[in-house]
C-alpha cells in the first residue's frame, strides 16, 4: 500500500488503475492547472460550493455487504438523502446551509463550506437494493448495501463409476 496519494486523487488500493468503473464522478484533467476554466475544461462550480461538493466517501466491500462511509460534520440526518436510482445507482446528496449573519456580528474568518453535495455510485449486480440501510452517527453517514450471499458450491463433484 502506498503512503503517497495518487496524483489523480483516487484511493484504489487493489491495483494502479486510475479509473474506477463503479464511480460516476467526472475527472477534470485541467483541475490543477493555475489558469481559469477554459472551453476544454468542464464547467467550474461556484467557489462557495466547490469545497463541499465532492464530499469524501469511503467504499469497502465485506463478504456480506458493501459499506459506504461519508464524513458529514455539522449536517443533520434530515439534510441528507440516500436513494437507489434505476435499481443499481446509489445516490448520496444533501446540503449544508449557510449560517445566518447578524448585523452586529463581525466575521474574522470563514473556512467552513456550505452548499450542496452529490455523489453517485454504480452498485454491482450482487446486491439487495431493497435492504439498504443508512445511519448517521457523530457526523458520519454509514450506508450498508447487503450482498446476495449464495452458498458456495464445491468446485468438483465426485462421480461414482458403475460396472
Amino acid at each position: 500500500m502506498s503512503l503517497i496519494p495518487s496524483i489523480f486523487g483516487h484511493r484504489n488500493r487493489n491495483n494502479n488503475s486510475i479509473f474506477d468503473p463503479f464511480s460516476l464522478d467526472v475527472w477534470d484533467p485541467f483541475d490543477s492547472f493555475p489558469f481559469p476554466s477554459t472551453s476544454l475544461s468542464f464547467p467550474r462550480l461556484s467557489s462557495d460550493a466547490a469545497p463541499f461538493v465532492n464530499a469524501r466517501i469511503d467504499w469497502k466491500e465485506t463478504p456480506e455487504a458493501h459499506v459506504f462511509r461519508a464524513d458529514l460534520p455539522g449536517i443533520k440526518k434530515e439534510e441528507v438523502r440516500v436513494e437507489v436510482e434505476e435499481g443499481k445507482v446509489l445516490q448520496i446528496s444533501g446540503e449544508r446551509t449557510k449560517e445566518q449573519e447578524e448585523k452586529t456580528d463581525t466575521w474574522h474568518r470563514v473556512e467552513r463550506s456550505s452548499g450542496r453535495f452529490l455523489r453517485r455510485f454504480r452498485l454491482p449486480e450482487d446486491v439487495k437494493v431493497e435492504e439498504v440501510k443508512a445511519k448517521m452517527e457523530d457526523g458520519v453517514l454509514t450506508v450498508t448495501v447487503p450482498k446476495n450471499v449464495q452458498e458456495k458450491k464445491p468446485d468438483a463433484k465426485k462421480i461414482e463409476i458403475s460396472g
